[in-house]
């Protein structure tokens, strides 16, 4: 699998997505359904928010993690002890378990970055037993993610170059109206439910939403060291205004949606 994620390490993760995804997990949790003693794969785990949610709340007799990135995979087992965990390194398209060997696969913040999501729902479909679950869960980064949509309109007002990276970053695949869907339905999976997730990404300050964003995932720091600084310090100025909207420094609160499907393995006929 090729990923469309730039890592810039376990810690960059945490303070630009890994405080929301932990907010996300238990709503996934609640959507997606965890029965007693029952074997769970985590795919796309990260530094470990849906993982340790799992663990945390569910009677579950194994968790299985398995992350493209290293790092992540080493943040996470360096989080937590739990016998019923085992994390490794592997990619999502090409799933290293057996037919069946879980009754449930969830996804979390995940399928948007994977090169092949249609390949990736198959094998997670091909390692749930029959009348098992698999789940997944997307931001809807074009409508439901409103600090991000902030940042990258201001971007464009003042600058034309930022609008091929705002397309980038706001209409991934597997975001779209009906597309995760499709792909389940597609995939052979049945009873295939959607809904909407919705959590607050909350900032104490101007320098919490900012510092993040810039420096944290992906390669938008390196973007901006190719423009003039005079460019540069207008996209501060003016995001900061319109983090402000006219009011003084400190926190702000946006209303951040996810799109999560669920969908249950075919039993034989």
């Amino acid at each position: 699998m090729v990923s469309n994620f730039v890592s810039k390490g376990a810690a960059g993760y945490e303070s630009f997505m890994g405080r929301w995804s932990q907010r996300l997990a238990p709503l996934f949790l609640d959507f997606a359904g965890i029965g007693v003693h029952e074997r769970v794969l985590d795919v796309g785990c990260g530094t470990g928010s849906l993982t340790l949610a799992i663990a945390e709340s569910c009677e579950v007799d194994a968790i299985e993690a398995i992350d493209f990135e290293e790092q992540f995979v080493e943040a996470l087992k360096q989080k937590s002890r739990d016998p019923r965990i085992v994390a490794r390194q592997g990619d999502a398209c090409a799933l290293p378990y057996g037919d069946g060997q879980f009754d449930r696969a969830l996804s979390l913040l995940v399928l948007h970055f994977v090169s092949d999501p249609s390949k990736a729902v198959s094998e997670m479909r091909r390692v749930v037993r029959p009348g098992g679950v698999v789940a997944a869960t997307v931001w809807d980064t074009f409508g439901g993610m409103p600090s991000q949509r902030m940042f990258w309109d201001t971007f464009c007002a003042i600058e034309p170059a930022a609008m091929e990276r705002r397309s980038i970053a706001l209409t991934r695949p597997m975001t779209g109206p009906g597309q995760l869907v499709s792909v389940f339905v597609q995939g052979g999976l049945e009873q295939v439910r959607e809904t909407s997730l919705t959590i607050r990404m909350e900032f104490g300050s101007f320098d919490d939403y900012w510092e993040p964003l810039i420096h944290g995932q992906g390669t938008l720091a390196s973007f901006l060291s190719t423009l003039s600084e005079r460019t540069t310090d207008k996209l501060k100025s003016d995001v900061r205004d319109a983090y402000l909207c006219g009011g003084p420094d400190g926190a702000r609160s946006f209303a951040t949606t996810a799109v999560a499907v669920k969908g249950t393995v075919p039993r034989p006929t």
